[in-house]
């Protein structure tokens, strides 16, 4: 398998999977069609820019039989681009049983040219108990091995463009240690792309939070290959996914939220007959308006609302990797996380998943924004942080700390030319609530110098934990004699929340409250 990484921005990257019918960039969403019964047809899809589409080999065995082997699963659903098949794994969740052997539907997902296919598999779904999950993952595992086995017995070509790509379907559900298990577990088997399965319920329940941990367990097994997520569909989703590392989503939800009358529009979901207005420039929404929609018989009213949430969805997808190519991602993200209470709460995944910090470059072109205590864990500010903790200044025993100007870098501003005049042989150091301390000598390097952030109007210095952890490893780590700490309000307060035992108590600096007046007073 080919799968080459152009661009990334936290664990999220924009890459290219290289198919028998072509390269599909990714992240990519990839619609469910049925292929028997089809509203909106694979040609339209191909129009908006889907680049695969992803059917039921299952269904499409059971409808279609042998006469499939002939026509080719493209023919089928009359699409000529990638096409890529579920074994039908899912539907034991739903009928509790499938009529059919994993050697049978893996032979069947050949010989109709699927481009990229899943071995049968035994999903775990949600809420289900340890040792039955634990079964079924042993039973898909087994299931992949066999499928793998099979398939490289029978292939005949050397051409790895001629090969369809074979998915380790990764289950466990909220059992973390058994999702980790089973992708290290389908990695020693030999699969290369990897899908996470039976996320679909925490999805509907909006657990983001649960997602997050399958996702990032997931992640840590096989941080380099690409994951594709099972039943994604949903535009708050979406977003989250990819800025934890999955590449691929698949879902009907476009005609199952048509069916139920439910809008998407970039948070969330509307019911139709609650809303007066089409909040969006698309096609169908430029047509119509609420009246006339609700007054279209049931199935003509379907198929427009799924058209106008295949837009939304299409649009949430450029919408992320044009912020990952902006270097954006993480202002993107924050800015969804609001949309719902949930989502903001799985946002606490980001402060410690160590991939966030990998796929973030190092370098930007634009500054990044600081809002609020959440930005602390921004990776561009844990890395700068990581880097004062280990800056050693030379044979200066006196140290000034003082607010961080608006102008960057700090050692162009007046105030620091004032500094130096009055007291030559210190160590100057600004600080925001952010970066922690910064040293003039360091901040011209980024971020420190291509930041903005707000003034810290509501927030409390005690939920800025970082900054008191960084200060205090700054003073403990270097051989001051002699502190002067220019406070701000904000430092003000971090300095009278200390404990007795930190190292800013200990050390008793001189604390000078920030006046305009300020260097004459140093």
């Amino acid at each position: 398998m080919s799968f080459e990484v152009r661009y990334t921005d936290l664990a999220a990257r924009i890459g290219l999977l290289n198919t028998p019918h072509g390269i599909l960039e990714t992240p990519a969403f990839i619609p469910v069609v049925h292929p028997v019964r089809q509203a909106i047809s694979p040609q339209y899809l191909k129009k908006l820019g889907f680049r695969a589409v992803i059917t039921n080999a299952y269904i499409t065995l059971r409808h279609h039989g042998n006469e499939a082997k002939k026509k080719g699963i493209h023919n089928i659903i009359n699409y000529d681009g990638i096409v890529m098949t579920d074994s039908g794994g899912y539907q034991l969740l739903e009928y509790g049983s499938l009529n059919v052997e994993p050697a049978e539907i893996a032979q069947f997902e050949k010989d109709i040219k699927s481009d990229i296919c899943i071995p049968l598999d035994e999903p775990t779904g949600y809420k289900l108990e340890y040792e039955k999950a634990k079964e079924r993952v042993e039973q898909t595992l087994k299931n992949a091995k066999e499928t793998l086995a099979l398939i490289s017995e029978h292939s005949t070509t050397k051409d790895i463009t001629d090969d369809a790509i074979w998915v380790g379907p990764i289950q466990g559900g909220e059992h973390l240690d058994l999702i980790t298990y089973s992708a290290n577990a389908l990695d020693k088997i030999g699969f290369e792309l990897f899908a996470l399965g039976s996320p679909v319920e925490l999805m509907e329940a909006y657990e983001f939070s649960m997602l997050g941990q399958m996702i990032v367990a997931a992640k840590r097994a096989i941080p380099t290959k690409p994951i594709h997520l099972f039943g994604a569909g949903h535009p708050l989703t979406i977003p989250f996914a990819i800025a934890l590392g999955c590449d691929m989503f698949d879902s009907a939800s476009y005609m199952l939220y048509a069916k139920d009358n439910r809008y998407i529009h970039t948070n969330g979901t509307s019911r139709l007959e609650e809303i007066s207005y089409l909040p969006c420039p698309c096609p169908i929404c430029s047509s119509y308006t609420v009246k006339e929609l609700l007054g279209m018989d049931r199935d003509n009213r379907v198929t427009e609302i799924a058209k106008h949430n295949l837009y939304i969805l299409k649009a949430e997808v450029c919408a992320v990797k044009q912020a990952v190519m902006d270097g954006r991602l993480w202002e993107y993200i924050m800015q969804k996380a609001r949309s719902h209470p949930k989502l903001m709460e799985a946002m606490a995944i980001f402060k410690n998943f160590e991939l966030i910090e990998e796929g973030t470059p190092l370098f930007k072109e634009k500054a990044i924004f600081l809002y609020d205590p959440v930005d602390q864990y921004r990776p561009e500010v844990k890395r700068f942080r990581r880097m004062v903790s280990e800056f050693r200044p030379r044979g200066k025993k006196k140290l000034i700390l003082y607010p961080e100007p608006r102008v960057h870098p700090f050692y162009s501003t007046k105030d620091y030319f004032q500094i130096v005049k009055k007291i030559p042989d210190a160590q100057i150091c600004a600080y925001n609530p952010f970066l922690g301390v910064i040293p003039v000598e360091i901040s011209d390097i980024f971020p420190s110098s291509h930041n903005l952030f707000k003034p810290m109007a509501w927030h409390s210095a005690k939920e800025y934990v970082a900054f008191s952890e960084s200060l205090n490893t700054f003073l403990s780590t270097n051989p001051f004699e002699e502190i002067i700490i220019v406070a701000d309000h904000f430092m003000r307060q971090v300095v009278d929340h200390e404990d007795d035992n930190s190292a800013v108590k200990k050390l008793n600096p001189k604390i000078i409250d920030y006046r305009q007046d300020i260097i004459f007073r140093l």
